[in-house]
């Protein structure tokens, strides 16, 4: 009687949520990470199909036209997108599908599936903590901080359209929380074929 349900998580870069999401996935049983595609290059250490799919400008363009995302968005010069040919296998077979989207993805999709979603936006406790961990983090220029920083106050004025805020400010109480939210968000009452349940519920011998 449960459906397939998403779990969003959104924020700035550098947030900690990428680290959050992987220690998370271990606690929860039938949840997968939907991953995405982007157009941008692939950094030293990363796994074309396990951090991203790493396409062409060219193709993901062409996907765009034929319908082929649930979600896309363009940061920083490069498209990031959530394909519909993986995530829609995983919804019916009744599994959590998490997204790690930004905000203009986390909006189109819970457009087309409502309820369905819950959503998370985590951050830091502040902008200072923020850039600390991006520059600590060793992989952007500064050029490419100083946008993530500016988009970052940009993400912030959007979080009142969450469920859920989460402030990273301790990694492992920020986990607990995270893995209760993923937990709970399987009992909504929208997933519930209600009529059903009833039905057995009345009828049991």
């Amino acid at each position: 009687m449960m459906k397939g349900n998403f779990l969003v998580i959104s924020g700035p870069s550098g947030s900690g949520k990428s680290s959050l999401m992987k220690e998370m996935l271990k606690e929860i049983s039938n949840a997968c990470f939907s991953i995405s595609t982007t157009t941008r290059h692939i950094r030293e250490g990363e796994v074309n199909g396990v951090n991203y799919h790493f396409v062409s400008k060219e193709e993901f363009e062409s996907d765009i036209d034929a319908g082929y995302f649930l979600e896309w968005a363009k940061v920083h010069d490069n498209y990031y997108g959530t394909s519909l040919k993986h995530v829609l296998k995983e919804l019916h077979e009744g599994k959590m599908v998490v997204f790690d989207i930004d905000v203009q993805g986390h909006k189109i999709a819970k457009e087309k599936f409502g309820d369905m979603i819950t959503s998370v936006f985590i951050t830091t406790p502040d902008q200072l903590r923020l850039q600390e961990r991006l520059i600590h983090r060793g992989t952007d220029s500064m050029e490419t901080i100083n946008k993530r920083l500016a988009n970052a106050v940009s993400e912030m004025t959007r979080m009142r359209e969450y469920d859920y805020l989460l402030i990273n400010d301790d990694f492992m109480e920020t986990l607990k929380d995270l893995t209760a939210i993923a937990h709970a968000s399987r009992k909504k009452m929208s997933l519930v074929d209600s009529g059903e349940f009833i039905s057995e519920w009345a009828n049991a011998e």
